[in-house]
């Protein structure tokens, strides 16, 4: 009886050491745990292989031993990460991208939504047209046939001699000015003796309608007297020649482009919007020239 008193402390004992070796494994696998969430926060990944959880019995040991093991397997992992190709821990960038992908994500399309800052569209400078184009433009006809006056702008009518002739036609129109750009003995004869008793002003300008005629010296002056013309109240003015499609035709795109600020290319489709028109080579040729000087002075070429 005394015997199994003795060996009940013994007992005892032994199953208070089986009790504090597991408490022992189960702190050590807790630790190991724990170490893996800070592995895991500082690195940003997942580490393979790092640690393991073995249930072997193992001998009590310090804490300070615990510490210091923690710290070796952090570090095992991290040479681990060196040896898969990694040379250095990832950046804050890098582990925000891992922590917060929709986030960044997120931010990524709202950048590419942002709107595109582009120059400032030049618009291209003016470009003179060449003697070819404009022939062509002036072969586009409109009307079918040719009358004998036309008005081409507001109280400016372009006509042939005939028209320049219907005293009638003239009166009933309200004209009070005619420009004859083919006056002579030779030509359309009227002159201001022919108007006389009539309430109308008469400008000549013996001109031939010829490609090496220099119109030109007419084209301003004759701009001048259309203008004051129009410019009198009821003022209806009337520029003719023997057929009213070149000579006359060639002074009235002179004045359009003069006072009234218009390309050599934007006065033909004016007057050819009324009236088919024709000028010979060579005045077209010194309407380009007043074209690009127009253009220089006013800042268009």
């Amino acid at each position: 009886m005394e015997e199994s008193w003795s060996l009940l402390p013994a007992a005892g004992l032994c199953h208070f050491a089986a009790l504090a070796l597991v408490l022992l494994v189960l702190l050590e696998a807790l630790a190991q745990v724990d170490s893996k969430k800070m592995v895991r926060t500082q690195c940003g990944v997942r580490p393979r292989a790092c640690y393991s959880i073995c249930f072997l019995p193992l001998p009590a040991l310090p804490a300070s031993h615990y510490l210091q093991s923690l710290q070796k397997q952090h570090q095992v992992c991290g040479d681990r990460q060196l040896e898969a190709g990694s040379t250095k821990w990832p950046s804050e960038k890098t582990t925000a991208w891992a922590r917060y992908p929709h986030r960044m994500n997120s931010l990524q399309k709202q950048d590419l939504r942002r709107p595109k800052i582009h120059g400032a569209v030049r618009l291209s400078p003016y470009q003179p047209p060449t003697l070819a184009s404009l022939q062509r433009l002036l072969w586009v006809r409109r009307a079918a046939m040719l009358s004998h006056i036309d008005e081409v702008w507001p109280n400016l009518f372009l006509g042939d001699a005939y028209a320049a002739r219907d005293k009638n036609k003239l009166t009933q129109l309200g004209i009070t000015h005619v420009v004859n750009v083919a006056a002579g003995k030779f030509q359309v004869d009227t002159g201001a003796k022919f108007y006389r008793g009539m309430p109308l002003e008469y400008y000549g300008i013996e001109a031939d309608d010829n490609p090496f005629f220099d119109l030109s010296v007419y084209f301003l002056p004759v701009a001048r007297y259309i203008r004051t013309a129009l410019s009198v109240p009821k003022g209806r003015v009337l520029v003719h020649c023997a057929m009213g499609v070149s000579r006359s035709a060639t002074v009235v795109l002179a004045f359009l482009m003069i006072c009234e600020n218009m390309t050599l290319v934007e006065a033909i489709q004016t007057v050819q919007a009324h009236r088919d028109i024709c000028p010979n080579s060579g005045f077209l040729q010194q309407l380009q020239v007043l074209d690009n000087r127009l253009g220089r002075e006013t800042g268009r070429l």
